[in-house]
């Protein structure tokens, strides 16, 4: 079905006030605790915000953060769902689409990604560039409602160079690199890592490219952060974990609140 508007759940739109919503923020694994850190405001938990889908996932706390980062009024959900979960695309790009419709035109993407590019250092924020939907779905899959969105989709720049440049700007050092998001739970094999490579991938996961789609057909700008949680399977003798990606997500905290602060601190600039 394609990617529908989404009426704005009744807590967010209290939430909002007068003033309404500019940007939103998704977290991925182990990412959650950020969300604290840059809105001072009680969670609202997932299961409180209708039509909600909440995931079975460790490290997706589930709950929503509604309020000011630097003058930006920004809505941080805390804990994403994700197709391999049994959730289908309209589930999975919940959150984008009811911030979208609540007022967010700029929306960034958190996840944690595996390393393809060796250079790629574990623990450290890596910018997303583009990306290689390999899961094999789509939320624009089904009838088009043309006063949505367009039927065809142009993905020429899915990841907002402006939000990029900004975002380097602020972390010079920032690398950034193609995600490739597969289906998942599976961790890729290394045959399936060197094929990833050839086809031009820096880094892999198994969310962030539905949200993204959704996000483009609305209208939103779209900006991307892959924490790099682990070297890719076949990259090093350790076979990937999900407790090394929690690690990964622990250590690059204090950089990629820095950086999501100024990124949102900066946006009215935009």
């Amino acid at each position: 079905m394609t990617t529908p508007q989404t009426p704005v759940p009744g807590v967010i739109e209290a939430e909002a006030g007068r003033g309404g919503w500019r940007a939103a923020v998704v977290l991925g694994s182990g990412l959650g605790p950020l969300a604290g850190e840059l809105i001072d405001a009680e969670p609202i938990p997932y299961s409180a915000i209708q039509g909600m889908p909440t995931s079975s996932v460790a490290g997706h706390s589930g709950s929503l953060y509604a309020g000011g980062v630097e003058g930006t009024p920004t809505l941080i959900f805390s804990g994403r769902v994700h197709l391999y979960e049994g959730h289908d695309p309209a589930a999975v790009t919940y959150a984008v689409r009811a911030a979208i419709g609540a007022g967010c035109d700029v929306i960034v993407l958190v996840n944690a990604a595996g390393a393809i590019d060796p250079n790629l250092q574990v623990g450290a924020p890596c910018l997303i560039s583009d990306h290689l939907n390999l899961t094999g779905r789509t939320p624009l899959l089904g009838p088009n409602d043309d006063s949505i969105g367009p039927r065809f989709l142009d993905q020429t720049e899915v990841y907002d160079s402006r939000i990029r440049a900004l975002a380097r700007e602020l972390d010079p050092d920032l690398p950034e690199g193609v995600y490739a998001g597969l289906l998942g739970p599976t961790y890729e094999t290394p045959a399936e890592v060197r094929m990833l490579r050839t086809l031009g991938a820096d880094m892999v996961g198994m969310s962030t490219v539905m949200e993204a789609i959704a996000a483009r057909y609305l209208g939103a700008r779209v900006g991307g952060i892959s924490v790099i949680s682990n070297p890719a399977a076949g990259l090093t003798e350790k076979p990937p974990s999900h407790e090394e990606v929690l690690r990964a997500a622990e250590q690059a905290r204090p950089r990629l609140v820095k950086l999501l602060r100024g990124v949102l601190s900066r946006l009215l600039t935009l």
